[in-house]
C-alpha cells in the first residue's frame, strides 16, 4: 500500500532521522531527488524558474537549482521574500550561477518551492498572484513536496493554490497528495525516500496497489471448500420501478468470492433474477452478509429492519440510506455518494465535495460503521483505522447501475470473511480496475463491469494486474 502521514508525523520523523544523520543530509537527499526528476522531466531548451518561499521547502528547491546549474542547465530563481529565503540554499544557488528574477512571467517551466507541509491552505499576496499567472500561462510545473496552497493534511483546496504536472514528495506521501480535491493539483507524484521510513508511525491515509492481493487472501477458497464455507450473500434489492438494480447487485455479488447468492425482494423481480441467473436462490435463508437498498421501493424500511435483525455484516446502499437507525454496527458498510452523504449529514453537496474525508469521518464516527464514499477518489473510512482512498477506475464508471454492482461485490467480500475496511477498499479497487478493463478509454455499462470483475479478481490474486493496462 501507499501510505500517507500528516505534517506532524513527518516533522517528528525528520527530527528523529536528523539525530542519526543531520538536517543538512536530509535536505541534500531531497534536493538530489528533486534535481534528478527535473533533469528527466524538463523540456529541452527551456529555462526553469524556481519559485522560492521561506523555510526548508524553499531550501530544497534552491539546492536543487544549484545542482541543475552544476550540470550545465540554465535556471532562474524568484524569491517570494528575499530576507527569509533559506540562507545556505540561496548561497549555493548563487555560487552555482543561478539567475535571479523578480517575477516568473515569461517562463514556460516552473519549480514550485513556495510553501511546504507546515503552511496553511490558501495562498495570499504575491504567491496568490503567481497562482493566478499560472492559471493563465499554464507553464509546466514541478512541485516540491506538495503543491503550494493545498490542504496538506486533509486534502482540501479551499483557496488559491498552485497546480503541478508532477510532484516530488519526500519520505512519505502526504494526505493531500492522495485525497481529493487537493490531489487533483498534484499531477503525477514521485516518492523520493530520504530515510524517514524507520521513523514514521502509522499512516493516516492508505491506498491499495496491484501488489496488495494478500488482503483478498481470506476470501480465497482452499482445499475442501464448498458453497457454504465460501459464504452466502443475501441481497434485498430492486422494486417494480427499478428491477434492473436487483439484477446488477446480484451480478456484482456473483462476481465475487461468495459461494452463492440468495435474493429477497418483489416476487416479480425475484422471478426475473432467477431466470437471468439460475444459480441464485430466491427466498430467505441463512446468509453470512446482506446487501440492502439498491433500487429499493416503499418496503425498503422493512428490508433494512429484517436484515439488521440477523445481526450480520450489511451493506446499506441507495434507498437503505434513507432508513438508517441512530447507530449501526461496526461490521456494517454504508455506500453513499456525495449527494446522499450530504443529505445524511444535513449539509450541502458542495461541502462534502470540498472536504470528502472530513465528512466521511463524521459519518463513520456518528454511525459507528464503515463509510464507502463513492466519487472521483472513492474513500473508505472506518472508525479508528487509517482511511483508504481508491485510485483505480475511470470517469466512465459514472454510469447508471455501477454503484449497484459495487454494493453486490462488496457484500460478497463481506460474506467471504473480509472485514469491512478490507471488503470496501478491495471492492472499490477491483471495481475500478474492472471498469477500465471493460472498455479501456471508452464508455462502459454496469453489466460490462460486472462481467469483467471475475477476470480482474483472478489477475489481482495472481499478480497479473497492471497499472497501465487496468487503470
Amino acid at each position: 500500500m501507499l501510505c500517507a502521514h500528516d505534517a506532524s508525523a513527518v516533522r517528528a520523523a525528520e527530527e528523529s532521522a536528523a539525530r542519526t544523520s543531520s538536517w543538512d543530509d536530509l535536505m541534500q537527499q531531497a534536493a538530489a531527488a528533486l534535481a534528478d526528476v527535473l533533469l528527466a522531466e524538463l523540456p529541452a531548451g527551456r529555462t526553469p524558474v524556481v519559485l522560492v518561499g521561506p523555510g526548508n521547502n524553499g531550501g530544497d528547491a534552491l539546492f536543487a537549482a544549484a545542482r541543475l546549474r552544476e550540470r550545465g542547465l540554465p535556471v532562474n530563481v524568484c524569491l517570494l521574500e528575499p530576507d527569509r529565503a533559506h540562507a545556505a540554499g540561496l548561497a549555493a544557488a548563487r555560487a552555482a550561477g543561478a539567475g535571479e528574477v523578480d517575477e516568473p512571467h515569461g517562463h514556460a517551466v516552473v519549480v514550485d518551492g513556495v510553501l511546504g507541509i507546515g503552511a496553511r491552505p490558501g495562498l495570499t499576496g504575491r504567491a496568490a498572484a503567481w497562482a493566478e499567472w499560472q492559471v493563465q500561462a499554464r507553464p509546466f510545473t514541478v512541485a516540491v513536496d506538495v503543491p503550494s496552497g493545498i490542504g496538506v493534511d486533509d486534502g482540501t483546496a479551499p483557496g488559491s493554490h498552485l497546480v503541478a504536472d508532477r510532484t516530488v514528495t519526500f519520505g512519505t506521501y502526504k494526505p493531500g497528495l492522495l485525497l481529493g480535491p487537493a490531489a487533483d493539483a498534484a499531477g503525477t507524484v514521485t516518492l523520493a525516500p530520504i530515510g524517514l521510513g524507520p521513523h514514521l508511525g502509522a499512516p493516516v491515509v492508505e491506498t491499495l496497489t496491484i501488489h496488495d492481493h494478500d488482503l483478498l487472501a481470506p476470501a480465497v477458497p482452499h482445499g475442501h471448500a464448498h458453497k457454504y464455507t465460501r459464504g452466502v450473500l443475501g441481497i434485498r434489492a430492486g422494486s417494480a420501478g427499478y428491477p434492473g438494480a436487483a439484477h446488477l447487485a446480484v451480478a456484482g455479488g456473483q462476481s465475487g468470492p461468495a459461494g452463492y447468492v440468495r435474493f429477497v425482494g418483489h416476487p416479480d423481480v425475484a422471478q426475473q433474477v432467477v431466470l437471468r441467473a439460475p444459480e441464485v436462490v430466491a427466498g430467505r435463508g441463512r446468509v453470512q452478509a446482506w446487501v440492502v437498498g439498491p433500487g429499493g421501493g416503499d418496503d425498503t424500511d422493512v428490508h433494512v429492519a429484517e436484515a439488521r435483525a440477523d445481526e450480520l455484516p450489511t451493506v446499506l446502499d441507495a434507498t437503505a440510506l434513507q432508513h438508517l437507525p441512530d447507530r449501526l454496527r461496526v461490521h456494517d458498510v454504508m455506500t453513499p455518494h456525495a449527494g446522499e452523504l450530504a443529505t445524511l449529514l444535513d449539509v450541502d453537496r458542495e461541502a462534502v465535495e470540498a472536504d470528502p474525508w472530513g465528512h466521511a469521518r463524521r459519518a463513520a464516527d456518528h454511525w459507528g460503521a464503515t463509510v464507502l464514499l463513492k466519487g472521483h477518489r472513492t474513500l473508505v473510512v472506518s472508525p479508528g483505522r487509517p482511511a483508504r482512498v481508491n485510485l483505480s477506475g475511470t470517469a466512465w464508471l459514472g454510469t447508471a447501475g455501477s454503484g449497484d454492482v459495487l454494493s453486490g461485490f462488496v457484500g460478497a467480500l463481506l460474506a467471504s470473511g473480509l472485514d469491512p475496511l478490507d471488503a470496501a477498499s478491495v471492492g472499490a479497487f477491483l471495481h475500478g480496475a474492472a471498469g477500465v478493463r471493460a472498455n479501456p478509454g471508452g464508455p462502459v455499462t454496469a453489466t460490462a463491469v460486472a462481467a469483467a470483475l471475475p477476470g480482474v479478481v483472478a489477475d489481482f490474486l495472481a499478480g497479473r494486474l497492471s497499472g497501465e493496462r487496468d487503470w
